[in-house]
C-alpha cells in the first residue's frame, strides 16, 4: 500500500475518534460537568415558554391552556392521589379541590412522597395541598379533610367541576362518586393500582359504560363454622384472631363470634354424651354462654385465664364434636403451665440473636404465649385509659393490636397443626396488604392527566381504558389501551329508567334486611327512601332518622308486598331513583336471603373464563371488622361468612371485569396482510393476557 494511503487512513480514524482520545488522555470529571451544565442550559433555551405559542398551537401541542381554565376535583390523596396532584400542577392545572378523610401514617411514607415524617398524624388532604403549593405557589388548591360520602357534597357540589379524578381505595366510595358524576353530568376518570398492575378508564354519562355497568366479582368467603371450628389455612386463624380482638377490646359483633359453633351442620353427635362433656368442660374452664367481653372483664382480663379458655377449654369442647374429626386431624389443646415449663427451643435461642429482620422471624409456641400475655396487658391498659364503655379499633399499625393478632393466630395455627407465620406475613394477611409500588402509582397518575387533557380538548372519542400489565403482552407492550364500551342498557345505575328485579321471600325478609342488605349494601344507596307503588305511596323506609324505625322488624308481606309488587327507591343525595320489582320465591338456596335477577347476564359471558380479580384495600365493599352488631336472633340461620380481601390499595377498574370482551385498538390495521392475529383475549395464560382486569 502506498505510504500516502496509510497516512490518509490514519487521519480518517483520528477524525472519527472521540476528542479526548485525540488529546492523548482520558477526560476529567471537572472538564465534563461544565459541558453537561451548558448542554442543559441550551436545552432549556431551546424549549420556549408556553406564551410563545399561538393559542391554537398551545391547545394542539401542549394542552396546558385548557388545563389552566379547568376546575378539577381529586378524590383521594393517597398513593395515586399524591402523584396525581403533583402531575396536575406541573401540567398547568391551577384550580384543584382535593378531599380525603384519612390521616398520614408512617407506613405511607415509602410511596406517598408529598408526606414526611413530621406530617404523621395530620390530614392527608391538607398536607398534600401544602406540599403541592411548593411546586406551583400561585395554584388555587382547596383541601377537605372529610368523606366524599358526606351529604354536604351533593350534586350541586359536583357540578362546580370540569372534571373529577378518582384516586380511591374502596368500592363503596367509588360507587358513590360514579353516581354523583352521572347525576351532575361531569366526566369521571377512574383509576387503581395493585402492585405492578394498574388501570385508568374514562366514564362519561351517555357515552361510556359507568363504574357499575357490570357486577363486581364475588369476594372470597369462608363459612363461620370453618373459622370457629375447623380452620385449615393460616388465613382462617388470622381472621379468628381479628374477631377475638373485637370481642375482647372492640365493638362486639354477633357475626364475629369466636367460640365453638354448636350449630355446625357437620357436628352431629349424641346429645346426651355431648351434654355431659360440655358440663365437664364448663366446670373445668368456666365456659358459659355469656358475652366474651363480659366474661373477660369478670376475670380482670387475666391473660392466663383467657389463654386457658381459648386454647385449652374451647379446643376440648371442639373435640366433643366427634364427627368433625373423622376425616380431619383433631386439634391439640395447649396448657399454659406446660408451655411455661418447656425449655427454650432452638428456634427461641435463635430469636435471641436474630440474623434477619425481627418481623420476619417465626416465634415458637412459648414465645407466642408470652407475647399473647404481654399484648393483653398493654391493650387492657389502653382500654382502661379511655374510660368506661370505651372500645379499641384494630389497626395493623398499632403495635399492641398487631402483637395480639400475631400471637393468637399463631397459637391457633399450632393447635390445628399448621406452620406458624412471621409477624410480617400475618400483618400482610390481616391488613389485607398487597405491596404498593410507587412507580405504578406514578405511571397511572400520568395516564390520568393525559386522559384528562383529551377530555378538556373535546376529544373524548380518543379516550381509552388503559391497562398496565406486569409483563409485556404478545405485542411486547406493558400498557394496553382498549376502546371504551358504550353504556350497558341493562345497567340499574346509568340506564335511562333504572329498574331491577329482586327474588326473595316476602314472608321472611324484613324491612331492615331490605334497607341494609338490599338497598344500601347491594344497590349502594347512602340515604334511601323506599315507597310502595300501591296507589297510596306507602312509605316503607325513610331517610329521616326515626321516622320508619317501627317498620324494621316487620316482614314485607305485612305491608301487602307480594309477587309483582313494585317499590320505588330514591336517594336524593345521589339524585338516583331505582324501581325494584319484587319476585316472590318460597325457597332460595341455602343461606341466601335474596337474589338480583339478571346479575349473571350482566357479567362475563358463560363461555369466558372469569377475569383475574384483585380486590381492594382496605376491604373494597367489605364491612369493617368493627361493624355494628346486628340482633343475633336475625342471624341464627346464617353462616357467618368472612370476606377475605387480599390487597391494601384496591385498584379500581371493577368496570374492567369481563374486559376479555373489550375491543382492542385497531393495531392490526398497521400489520402486514397475512400476519398472525393476536391470540383471543380470553386466553387465560398469564403471558398471553392482552388485558388484565382489575377490581
Amino acid at each position: 500500500m502506498p505510504r500516502g494511503a496509510c497516512v490518509c487512513a490514519r487521519r480518517r480514524m483520528r477524525a472519527l475518534s472521540p476528542p479526548w482520545r485525540r488529546r492523548g488522555g482520558r477526560p476529567r470529571m471537572r472538564q465534563k460537568r461544565p459541558r453537561m451544565r451548558k448542554a442543559a442550559e441550551r436545552l432549556r433555551e431551546a424549549i420556549p415558554p408556553l406564551s410563545f405559542f399561538p393559542p391554537e398551537e398551545r391547545q394542539e401541542g401542549r394542552g396546558c391552556v385548557m388545563a389552566a381554565g379547568a376546575r378539577v376535583l381529586v378524590v383521594g390523596a393517597g398513593g395515586i392521589g399524591c402523584e396525581l396532584l403533583k402531575d396536575l400542577v406541573l401540567s398547568g392545572f391551577v384550580d384543584i379541590d382535593v378531599i380525603d378523610l384519612d390521616t398520614i401514617d408512617v407506613s405511607n411514607l415509602n410511596r406517598q412522597f408529598l408526606f414526611q415524617k413530621k406530617h404523621v398524624g395530620r390530614s392527608k388532604a391538607q398536607v398534600a395541598k401544602e406540599s403541592v403549593l411548593q411546586f406551583h405557589p400561585k395554584a388555587k388548591i382547596t383541601a377537605y379533610h372529610d368523606s366524599i360520602m358526606n351529604q354536604d357534597y351533593n350534586v350541586e357540589f359536583f357540578r362546580q367541576f370540569t372534571l373529577v379524578m378518582n384516586a380511591l381505595d374502596n368500592r363503596a366510595a367509588r360507587n358513590h362518586v360514579n353516581r354523583m358524576c352521572l347525576a351532575a353530568d361531569v366526566p369521571l376518570i377512574e383509576s387503581g393500582t395493585a402492585g405492578y398492575l394498574g388501570q385508568v378508564t374514562v366514564i362519561k354519562k351517555g357515552v361510556t359504560e359507568c363504574y357499575e355497568c357490570h357486577p363486581k366479582p364475588t369476594q372470597k368467603t369462608f363459612p363461620g363454622c370453618t373459622i370457629r371450628n375447623t380452620p385449615s389455612e393460616p388465613i382462617h386463624c388470622i381472621v379468628w384472631a381479628k374477631y377475638l380482638f373485637n370481642q375482647l377490646f372492640g365493638e362486639e359483633d354477633a357475626d364475629q363470634e369466636v367460640s365453638p359453633d354448636r350449630a355446625d351442620p357437620e357436628a352431629a353427635w349424641e346429645p346426651a354424651e355431648a351434654e355431659a362433656r360440655a358440663r365437664a368442660t364448663s366446670e373445668d374452664g368456666d365456659i358459659k354462654r355469656v358475652s366474651t367481653k363480659e366474661w373477660a372483664k369478670s376475670t380482670g382480663y387475666d391473660a392466663v385465664k383467657l389463654f386457658t379458655k381459648l386454647f385449652k377449654d374451647d379446643i376440648r369442647y371442639l373435640l366433643t364434636m366427634d364427627k368433625l374429626w373423622r376425616k380431619r386431624k383433631p386439634p391439640v389443646p395447649l396448657d399454659w403451665n406446660e408451655i411455661q415449663n418447656q425449655e427454650n427451643s432452638a428456634s427461641e435461642a435463635q430469636n435471641e440473636s436474630p440474623s434477619g429482620l425481627k418481623d420476619q422471624q417465626v416465634l415458637d409456641v412459648k414465645s407466642n404465649a408470652r407475647l399473647f400475655s404481654k399484648s393483653i396487658e398493654t391493650l387492657k391498659a389502653q382500654l382502661a385509659g379511655k374510660g368506661d364503655g370505651a372500645e379499641l379499633v384494630w389497626d395493623k399499625d398499632d403495635t399492641s393490636a398487631m402483637d395480639f393478632v400475631t400471637s393468637a393466630a399463631n397459637l391457633r395455627m399450632h393447635i390445628f397443626s399448621m406452620n406458624m407465620k412471621s409477624r410480617f406475613d400475618i400483618k400482610s394477611m390481616a391488613g389485607n396488604i398487597i405491596p404498593a409500588i410507587a412507580t405504578t402509582n406514578a405511571i397511572i397518575a400520568g395516564l390520568i392527566v393525559l386522559e384528562g387533557l383529551k377530555i378538556l380538548s373535546g376529544k373524548i372519542d380518543q379516550c381509552r381504558a388503559i391497562f398496565l400489565n406486569k409483563q409485556p403482552n404478545p405485542r411486547k407492550k406493558l400498557l394496553v389501551p382498549c376502546a371504551l364500551d358504550p353504556p350497558n342498557p341493562n345497567c340499574y345505575v346509568c340506564a335511562s329508567k333504572p329498574e331491577v328485579t329482586v327474588k326473595l321471600n316476602v314472608h321472611k325478609v324484613t324491612v331492615l334486611t331490605l334497607q341494609d342488605k338490599i338497598v344500601k349494601e347491594k344497590f349502594n344507596m347512602v340515604a334511601p327512601d323506599v315507597q310502595i307503588e300501591d296507589g297510596k305511596g306507602t312509605i316503607l323506609i325513610s331517610s329521616e332518622e326515626g321516622e320508619t324505625e317501627a317498620n324494621n322488624p316487620k316482614t314485607l308481606s305485612e305491608f301487602g308486598i307480594r309477587n309483582g309488587t313494585r317499590l320505588q327507591a330514591d336517594d336524593f343525595l345521589q339524585d338516583y331513583t331505582l324501581l325494584i320489582n319484587v319476585l316472590h320465591c318460597e325457597e332460595l338456596a341455602k343461606d341466601v336471603e335474596f337474589e338480583v335477577v339478571g346479575d349473571d347476564v350482566l357479567g362475563p359471558k358463560p363461555s369466558e373464563k372469569p377475569a383475574k380479580s384483585i380486590t381492594n384495600g382496605s376491604e373494597d365493599g367489605a364491612k369493617p371488622s368493627t361493624s355494628t352488631a346486628r340482633d343475633a336472633d336475625n342471624d341464627e340461620d346464617e353462616d357467618d361468612d368472612v370476606l377475605i380481601v387480599e390487597m391494601e390499595e384496591g385498584p379500581s377498574g371493577d368496570e374492567a371485569e369481563g374486559k376479555g370482551r373489550k375491543r382492542k385498538l385497531e393495531e392490526a390495521a398497521a400489520e402486514r396482510p397475512g400476519s398472525k392475529r393476536a391470540r383471543p383475549s380470553n386466553d387465560n395464560n398469564d403471558e398471553g393476557e392482552e388485558v388484565i382486569a382489575l377490581d
